[in-house]
């Protein structure tokens, strides 16, 4: 099983690729996260991924920097570089340094779980650890998202831990009608409010629960979840595997 790091500094998209993907279908592991470089390198010492899936352009240190770090450290770990610059300098500086594959976002789905596989097939089929190397995929453009929308997922962010929190609180929080803004969450993010709602609290609890302390009826009630067994099942429909298990896995 590969254990995955997911460095990227925008929250949605991190989110999106911890949760969207079917990681256990893909024999893969999410074991820890980062917002940038720098917490990147902390969480490679901590967590010893085999696969780190990093944006390229972050804040305090980007993803290039990090990962010439990691290879003067003698880290070998296999390395997917999303980025939105569509720049050959910037894949021929991440191919040099041993990507393996190199995503221009967005991209479409199926495009990062069609990049693990064509790593996995590489694994397998090349001869003494000889890594063979994937070209960028063609970029698509991405407007941003509307004040609303960003509203949206600030107060989700704000408030995931109230079991209350709903499409209608935030909506009226926002000064909006339930419809509309469920309309331009979903044509913004693919998400629709309550999935989003739901993806978010699994994505705190995966945070909370790399921490071997943590109980898991405890980390159910910070993120918002009264019934455990409800928090449990959804856990596993996410993730591939129980809350017990992923914090065993985090180890």
């Amino acid at each position: 099983m590969l254990k995955v790091l997911v460095v990227e500094d925008e929250e949605l998209i991190r989110t999106g690729i911890v949760l969207a993907v079917d990681w256990a279908a893909l024999d893969c592991v999410v074991v820890g996260e980062a917002a940038n470089g720098e917490e990147g390198l902390a969480a490679v010492e901590r967590y010893a991924p085999t696969l780190i899936i990093t944006d390229l352009k972050m804040p305090k240190m980007d993803g290039l920097e990090m990962l010439r770090r990691l290879r003067e450290q003698g880290n070998n770990a296999y390395v997917i570089i999303l980025t939105a610059y569509d720049s050959f300098e910037y894949a021929q500086s991440a191919l040099r340094l041993g990507a393996v594959d190199f995503l221009l976002k967005p991209f479409h789905d199926g495009d990062l779980e069609q990049a693990v596989t064509n790593l996995r097939l590489r694994m397998t089929s090349c001869a003494g650890g000889e890594r063979v190397l994937s070209p960028p995929v063609p970029e698509l453009k991405k407007g941003d998202k509307s004040k609303y929308v960003l509203q949206a997922m600030d107060y989700i962010g704000a408030h995931y831990g109230d079991p209350g929190v709903s499409v209608g609180s935030i909506a009226q929080a926002l000064g909006l009608s339930e419809g509309h803004l469920s309309h331009l969450f979903k044509k913004e993010t693919d998400y629709t409010l309550n999935n989003y709602i739901t993806r978010y609290r699994i994505h705190k609890a995966m945070e909370l629960l790399r921490d071997c302390r943590a109980r898991v009826y405890e980390v159910a009630e910070q993120v918002g979840y009264r019934d455990i067994a409800y928090f449990s099942s959804t856990f596993k429909k996410l993730t591939g595997m129980s809350p017990s298990e992923y914090q065993d896995t985090s180890r």
